[in-house]
C-alpha cells in the first residue's frame, strides 16, 4: 500500500495523471518521412531538358502511439527525441502525461530504420521531414483533430522543432501545419528569425550544449508581426533537466546531463497550460 501511495505521488509531482479507460499505448507504427519537393525552377529545368524527374520518396520510419480512451477526436502531440534516441522518459513517461492531459501522442523514431547508432558524434538527418511525416500520418487517424497538432521535441529534437516553425524554413514547403511546438533545451540561432506557430522554449541557465543566451539572441531580432515565442530559463539547471533517468548527473562529451525535480514540475506544468491555451477549441 506504502508503495502504491509513493507512485501515485511521485506521478502527480511529474504531471502524471491516469484515464479510467485509457486505450493500448506504445502502438508501434509505421509512416515515411514527408519528402523533399522538388523546387518550381527545377521542375521547369527538367522540363526544358526533357528530363523525366522521379516522384519524391520519404524514408521509412517507425514511431510510438499512444491516445486517450474514446473515439475522439482528440488534439495531438508529435514527439522528437534527443541524439540519445528513445530514452525512457521520451518513450513512456512523457507520453503517459501527455496522454492523461487527454492529447494523442506519436513518438517518432529517427534512427532505428536509418541504423545510426553513433547520432550524437555523426551527422543527423533533416529531421523537419520526419515530424511533417508524422504529421501526415496522423491527419489520416479518424481520431486526431488535425487542426489541433503540436510539435515537440527535446535536445536536438528541441532544434529540429525550431526549424520546422520557423518563417521561410521547410514549414512552408509541407501541406499541413502544426498548430504550437515546445522545445526543450534546444540549440537555437538567431537567424530563425520569426515563428509560424506560437512556441515555448524551456531551457537551462547552466546548459553548455545549448546555451540559453542563443535563444535571448533569436527573440530579440523577431519582429513585431511574428508570432508569440515564450522562453523559459531555470537557474542552476544543466541539459536533460526533465529526464527522472538522470537523477545522478552525467557528463557527456563535455556536457553535464542532470535531472532537477524542481525546473522538471515547473516546466511540466508550463507545457500543460501552453498546450491548454493553443491546442483548446
Amino acid at each position: 500500500m506504502k508503495t502504491t501511495r509513493l507512485f501515485l505521488c511521485l506521478a502527480a509531482f511529474l504531471g502524471v495523471t491516469f484515464a479510467a479507460n485509457p486505450a493500448d499505448a506504445d502502438e508501434l507504427v509505421h509512416f515515411e518521412s514527408a519528402p523533399v519537393k522538388l523546387s518550381p525552377f527545377r521542375i521547369s529545368k527538367a522540363r526544358e531538358q526533357g528530363e523525366i524527374l522521379s516522384q519524391p520518396q520519404g524514408t521509412p520510419l517507425r514511431g510510438y502511439l499512444s491516445r486517450p480512451g474514446g473515439d475522439g477526436p482528440f488534439p495531438a502531440v508529435v514527439v522528437l527525441h534527443g541524439c540519445e534516441g528513445m530514452r525512457l522518459s521520451i518513450k513512456e513517461l512523457w507520453p503517459k502525461r501527455l496522454v492523461s492531459w487527454g492529447y494523442v501522442v506519436l513518438v517518432v523514431d529517427s534512427f532505428t530504420t536509418r541504423n545510426i547508432s553513433d547520432p550524437c558524434q555523426s551527422h543527423l538527418p533533416d529531421r523537419v521531414f520526419d515530424a511533417y511525416g508524422a504529421l501526415n500520418f496522423l491527419s489520416k487517424q479518424s481520431f486526431v483533430d488535425i487542426r489541433r497538432v503540436a510539435l515537440m521535441g527535446f535536445s536536438t529534437g528541441g532544434t529540429a522543432t525550431l526549424e520546422g516553425t520557423k518563417i521561410e524554413g521547410n514549414e512552408q514547403l509541407m501541406d499541413r501545419k502544426f498548430t504550437a511546438a515546445v522545445a526543450y533545451y534546444p540549440l537555437c540561432a538567431a537567424t530563425q528569425g520569426d515563428a509560424t506557430v506560437p512556441i515555448l522554449i524551456l531551457t537551462g541557465d547552466r546548459d553548455n550544449w545549448s546555451p540559453a543566451e542563443r535563444c535571448r539572441k533569436r527573440l530579440a531580432k523577431m519582429s513585431d508581426d511574428s508570432l508569440p515565442i515564450e522562453l523559459n530559463i531555470y537557474k542552476g539547471t544543466y541539459h536533460d533537466f526533465d529526464a527522472p533517468e538522470f537523477k545522478v548527473g552525467k557528463r557527456v562529451l563535455g556536457h553535464i546531463e542532470k535531472y532537477n525535480p524542481d525546473a522538471a514540475g515547473k516546466s511540466i506544468r508550463s507545457v500543460r497550460t501552453f498546450l491548454q491555451t493553443y491546442l483548446t477549441n
